[in-house]
């Protein structure tokens, strides 16, 4: 249905939720939708079907349920399997997204991935931040990033010393700055090819839009009024939207202007930390651009020591 009604090449599998290998969870508000979740086989919480349930949301003690997948399991056989389904369904690209679970499951995601032919490997690390799960899963589940990526390096290794073509790989969570991106680019180099974001790309859009209300409302924040008391003052990359769209900027709304902003304070942090370290494009950034600065985070990843990194450069130049 996907493939014929929207006319995509492209689709990704998930096995969980982001980094965690449960469903994701929204919140319903009403009775009536929750109960129809459930008959459709959703794991929903309260059970919305239970009377005591029922008299407890009419006397406004539960005011909203939880909706929750299905739990899945993952075998190779069904995995591949599946892949072949979806390529002669008509789709080219095929994707995965996995999660912060174990080494077991990132073994497999690797090693199926390899095998399946995936275009592209998303691994999201530990802990999750877009709020699509429950609180204790998303703080405390998982693999943390700096682990789980020092993981998926030491794997890659193997696999590509087998012979073995490794997917295109994407790692996510909890980025937020270019500084941590450049980090991962750097230390899942050559396998990694991106860095995903969630909740740092969605802090400005929610900020943008607030304000956006504010003004509205005339009602500015203080913490905001300090910057500025219209769009155009506040946003520092109003005044570019405006010179590129003219009269259609009012048809913009200011959730995106703060997530094009922030991008825009994204790009040059990137080329500031990629010209300091004398790369010009993505592709040239690579392990021997960081150093790490305790030995435990150096015996992990297996990057140098911030006391030994570059010594035999440093020697050969004192020993001229």
């Amino acid at each position: 249905y996907v493939s014929s009604k929207h006319n995509l090449d492209t689709i990704e599998l998930k096995w969980g939720q982001g980094a965690k290998c449960i469903g994701g969870e929204i919140k319903v508000k009403s009775i009536e939708r929750a109960t129809e979740l459930k008959k459709r086989g959703y794991v929903v919480s309260p059970d919305p079907t239970l009377k005591e349930n029922k008299t407890a949301f009419e006397k406004r003690a539960i005011k909203e349920f939880e909706r929750h997948s299905r739990l899945g399991f993952v075998t190779k056989e069904a995995f591949l399997e599946e892949v072949d389904r979806l390529r002669g369904i008509g789709f080219k690209r095929i994707t995965l997204k996995t999660g912060a679970y174990s080494a077991i499951e990132l073994a497999m995601a690797l090693r199926y991935g390899a095998e399946a032919k995936l275009d592209l490997l998303t691994i999201d690390g530990a802990p999750g931040g877009t709020g699509m799960s429950p609180w204790p899963m998303m703080n405390e589940w998982g693999i943390p990033t700096f682990y789980l990526q020092s993981l998926m390096y030491k794997y890659c290794e193997k696999l590509s010393k087998k012979g073995i073509r490794i997917p295109d790989i994407a790692m996510a969570g909890g980025f937020s700055s270019e500084d941590g991106v450049f980090k991962a680019l750097a230390m899942g180099s050559p396998y990694v090819k991106a860095v995903c974001m969630g909740r740092g790309l969605m802090i400005p859009g929610m900020v943008g839009k607030n304000i956006e209300s504010w003004l509205a409302e005339g009602n500015l924040p203080n913490s905001v009024s300090k910057y500025g008391n219209s769009a155009s003052e506040i946003f520092v990359a109003y005044a570019e939207l405006e010179e590129k769209y003219g009269s259609k900027m009012k048809d913009i709304p200011l959730g995106a202007v703060g997530i094009y902003t922030y991008c825009q304070k994204f790009k040059v942090g990137m080329q500031q930390l990629m010209a300091g370290s004398r790369n010009f494009r993505l592709s040239t950034i690579s392990r021997k651009d960081l150093m790490a600065l305790t030995e435990e985070a150096s015996k992990i990843s297996g990057i140098p020591y911030v006391m030994d990194a570059y010594s035999e450069e440093a020697n050969k130049i004192l020993e001229e």
